[in-house]
This record gives C-alpha cells, sequence and structure tokens, in this order.
C-alpha cells in the first residue's frame, strides 16, 4: 500500500500540474455548461408570461419577420458622444453600436459591436419590437418609424429621442433618453390588450474566442443568477421576477433592467439554439439600458448590480473580491501591470503557510527516499510487513506522502480564480506595462513573457525536491515548462505577467526554504555529533 502512496506522491505532483495546464490555459468556460437546477426549471413555466399573452400564441415573435434585410438597411437617426455613435434603423431598432475609444479600436477604426451579417437577419436588436398577434407584427416590421430628429450630439447632458410608429390600429411611442457613458433610458407607450415583446437584442459579436462564455444572463429578484450560453438555448424559458436581462460576450453587452420593481423576461432560441432575448410587456413600460463594454467603474456607476453581468463561471464568488483588490491596487500604482505585480506579491504571502507546509513535506520525501527504496528492496514480495516499516519511517520522520500534493490542490480556486480575472477585465485593454507591452489584454507580440515564464518554471523544477520512482514520469515532469510555454504564447499578457512574476516569487520562496532547512539539518548533525555516546 505504501509502495503505491509513494509513487503516488510523484504521480499526484504530475497529475496537478497537468490539472493546471487543464484548468488555467485550456479553457474552462469552454467546457463548463451551466444548467439549471431544478429550481429554476419550475420557473420556466407560463407563470411568467401575462395573461393575455397566455391566451394567444407566443411563437408569432420569432415568425413574420421581414424576408429582406435591405428595408431595415435605412437610417433615420444617429447619437454621437465621445465614447460611441448608435445608429436607429426604420423599425426604431439600435441596428448598430460603435464604440469610438482608441483601446477598443479595431484597425484604427470605430469597433462595431454588432454582427452585420446576413445570416443573422432575423435575430433581434436593441429596442426591437415584436408583437404576440401575428397580423399586427407583420404590419409592424412593415411600417417605417419617425423621427423627432436625425441627429443627436451627446456632451454631458443626457438627450431624447422620439421615435413613433403608426400601425392600422394603434400607435407606438418610444422615448429615448441616452447619456454620456452608454446608459439610456427608455419608455415605450402602447396601448393595453396588444402583448408584445422588447429586446435588449443579442449579445455583441466582437470576441471570436471559442474558450469563453457568450450568450445571455438574467437575475432574478432573488439574486439568482442563471447563464444561458450560446448553442445551449430552449425553445422558450421564462423569468417572471428578473431584475436585469444581459446578452454579453468577454467583454462587451447590451442589457435591459429595472432601477426598481421586476422584469418579465423570456429566452427564446434561434436556428442555432443561440439565446434571444425579449422581455415581454402590455402597455406602457419603462426600462433602462446599457450597450457597451463590461468595465466594473462603469457598471457600477450605473448600477451596482450591473457589475454581475461580468461573468467569472463557477469561481465568480471568489473572483469578484480578487478583481475588486485587483482595482485597489491599480489606484495605488496608476498601472494594471505594476498592479498584477502586487496582487501576485499579496496571493504570495497569503498562501504561504500552505506553500511552506507543502514544500517541507516534499524535501522530507526527498531524504526519506533512500531509506524508502531499501525497505522496498528488503521486504519485496512482502507487502504487510513493507506498509508497517514504511508506516514506521513516514511516522518517525514526521513525513505524509501527500502533504506536498494537498496544499497545491487547495491553493487552485486561487490561481484559477485570478486567471479568470485577468483573461476576463476589459480594463487591461490597452493598458500598457514597461516598454513592449502595450496591452496587457493581447498576446506578448515579441514573446519575451512566455519565454521568461517557461524559463523560471523549468528554474523552480530543478529547486524543488522531487522523489520520482519511474523515469517516465520524470521525463514528463521536466516537459512541463515548454508545455506550459506553448500554452501561454497566445493567452494575454497580464496573465502570463502574472504567472511569470509567481514563479519567480516562488523561486526566491524555494531558495529560502531549502537554505532554512539545510541550516536545520546541519544544526542537528552537530547536535548529533557533540551528544554523549551514552545518552
Amino acid at each position: 500500500m505504501f509502495n503505491k502512496i509513494d509513487n503516488l506522491s510523484s504521480q499526484a505532483r504530475i497529475l496537478i500540474a497537468v490539472i493546471l495546464a487543464l484548468l488555467f490555459f485550456v479553457p474552462y468556460s469552454y467546457l463548463y455548461k451551466p444548467t439549471q437546477t431544478t429550481e429554476q426549471e419550475n420557473k420556466t413555466t407560463n407563470s411568467a408570461i401575462p395573461q393575455t399573452i397566455q391566451e394567444q400564441s407566443t411563437q408569432p415573435i420569432q415568425q413574420n419577420l421581414p424576408t429582406s434585410n435591405n428595408p431595415t438597411k435605412e437610417i433615420i437617426a444617429t447619437i454621437q458622444s465621445k465614447n460611441f455613435e448608435y445608429q436607429i434603423d426604420r423599425l426604431g431598432r439600435i441596428t448598430q453600436a460603435f464604440l469610438k475609444d482608441t483601446k477598443y479600436q479595431k484597425d484604427s477604426q470605430d469597433l462595431p459591436l454588432f454582427s452585420t451579417d446576413i445570416s443573422q437577419q432575423d435575430n433581434p436588436k436593441p429596442l426591437e419590437i415584436r408583437f404576440s398577434d401575428p397580423l399586427i407584427n407583420q404590419q409592424a416590421f412593415s411600417t417605417p418609424y419617425l423621427a423627432n430628429t436625425a441627429n443627436i450630439q451627446i456632451e454631458d447632458n443626457p438627450q431624447t429621442l422620439i421615435l413613433t410608429q403608426k400601425l392600422q390600429e394603434i400607435t407606438i411611442e418610444k422615448h429615448i433618453t441616452f447619456y454620456p457613458n452608454g446608459y439610456y433610458e427608455i419608455n415605450i407607450n402602447a396601448p393595453q390588450n396588444y402583448a408584445y415583446f422588447v429586446s435588449p437584442g443579442m449579445r455583441p459579436n466582437v470576441e471570436s474566442d471559442a474558450y469563453i462564455f457568450k450568450g445571455v444572463i438574467i437575475k432574478e429578484s432573488d439574486n439568482t443568477i442563471t447563464t444561458i450560453e450560446d448553442g445551449d438555448a430552449k425553445e422558450q424559458t421564462n423569468f417572471k421576477a428578473s431584475t436585469i436581462l444581459a446578452a454579453v460576450d468577454r467583454y462587451y453587452t447590451t442589457l435591459f433592467f429595472k432601477q426598481e420593481g421586476n422584469i418579465d423576461s423570456i429566452i427564446l432560441n434561434n436556428s442555432n439554439k443561440d439565446p434571444m432575448p425579449f422581455i415581454s410587456a402590455n402597455g406602457n413600460i419603462s426600462l433602462s439600458g446599457y450597450i457597451g463594454p463590461k468595465d466594473h467603474r462603469v457598471l457600477e456607476s450605473i448600477n451596482p448590480s450591473l457589475t454581475d453581468v461580468i461573468e467569472y463561471g463557477i469561481i465568480t464568488f471568489f473572483a469578484k473580491p480578487l478583481f475588486l483588490l485587483l482595482d485597489t491596487l491599480y489606484k495605488l500604482t496608476g498601472n494594471w501591470g505594476w498592479a498584477i505585480i502586487l496582487l501576485t506579491l499579496i496571493v504570495r504571502i497569503v498562501l504561504y503557510p500552505l506553500t511552506y507546509k507543502g514544500m517541507v513535506s516534499m524535501q522530507k520525501l526527498k531524504d526519506l527516499a533512500p531509506k524508502l527504496k531499501e525497505i522496498q528492496a528488503k521486504y519485496k514480495g512482502e507487502p504487510q510487513k513493507l506498509q508497517a516499516h514504511m508506516m514506521e519511517l513516514y511516522k518517525k520522520h514526521g513525513a505524509n506522502p501527500m502533504g506536498g500534493c494537498l496544499p497545491l490542490l487547495l491553493q487552485l480556486p486561487v490561481f484559477f480564480a485570478i486567471y479568470r480575472v485577468l483573461y476576463n477585465a476589459i480594463e487591461l485593454k490597452g493598458a500598457g506595462w514597461l516598454l513592449w507591452i502595450q496591452d496587457l489584454s493581447v498576446m506578448d507580440p515579441y514573446f519575451v513573457l512566455p519565454i521568461l515564464m517557461g524559463l523560471t518554471m523549468f528554474l523552480q523544477q530543478h529547486l524543488t525536491p522531487t522523489t520520482f520512482s519511474d523515469p517516465m514520469q520524470e521525463k514528463i515532469f521536466k516537459f512541463l515548462p515548454l508545455i506550459f510555454t506553448i500554452f501561454f504564447v497566445t493567452f494575454p499578457s497580464g496573465l502570463v505577467l502574472y504567472w511569470f512574476v509567481n514563479n519567480v516569487f516562488s523561486i526566491l520562496q524555494q531558495l529560502a526554504i531549502n537554505k532554512s532547512l539545510a541550516y536545520k539539518k546541519s544544526k542537528e548533525i552537530a547536535e548529533h555529533k557533540h551528544r554523549p555516546k551514552d545518552s
């Protein structure tokens, strides 16, 4: 048994290293598919649909759309600010949103948030209204809105746009007040008994990375947060008492929320099973909305609860405080790179007791390796005696075969949370560090940080005690720095910076612990030599 345990010690360390690679660098977001609990499934009933809608089919909101997107390309109003440009089409929708800030620009051009792919023309756009009644719905998609002005320039104060659509039976008015930071308020005036649905729009289509969460986030009045990822949407899911309905990709979002009260959210799916978000309404309704980057400070300034659309996955409960700590360090240093370095130092200090315990345990196992081999050779073929003598040896020297592994396992949630924070923080966009790093959110253009990370990992391996009993395991372990370097090449330089600095601190820590253990050992040897022979 203990022969197996001793082997397991080195095998576990290999396994932990592989787990680190898989969890940190082979994207968890791609593997993690959020599922609804039984309680959440119980909420997806028709109780979320107003009575007038229950009496009618909700399917027409997916049907009777224009067969061609050409009539909707006409822009009837443009809203400009120093941060963004919104284009309103003839159907009263925000058909495109451009971000003007240079750190968001692509190829020196303003960044468009929404797809222009003709195959996605039936997907809802922000402020789009669809009616439950198929005849009215067909009229709505065939009748243009009229705008009270064609151009709005927002400086410091909000500006209001009024859109009017006159159908055969009813008239719809949208009063939209735009603010400089991407926040807006919309009041829809519609007669009662005409059930309709309004959408915050499909998610921004900027990030093509398959390893990130892309889909819809719903926050309910009891603070339950449900995520529905692209490809996972059911035919219809209802949330009666929600407070936030957001469509997101890695860095950007379009959303609706209520400053007070709740909204009835409905999630449909398109042909790709991507979630299409809507809010059901009947008569007048007032909503708040936002289109733009998932910048923590901007969202918090609008409404603190909006920071929940910054999605970190299953580790969110721990990742959010880490980001707040990182943000605090940024305020102190004025640079995200130095903030990452300070965060790394703080994490190392907090985890020092666990790290120290693990390193000491591995050193003890290394020191016991010759004696273990003697026992294994002496009691080969006698498993019971072998186990008993190995137990006695471990107990005598206070060694634990798993002692070096458990502290590492306990640190995994911390490292994973930091990975999620740095990978999803849009604040790192355009943030430079030293001379060659101009953007911590993208890969190092000269591969300096990945190479340094690999070299420091290699050096750390040589300083860390190991007790390999299998030559093949040892060879695999030696290749890990190269494997990790390859993983890190395309990762955001901010994340690579964290891991490189973490390796440096680990090396310094290992040197200090090795020196301390060597001193302690030499002291014990000296005391043993001066001990009386008859003692």
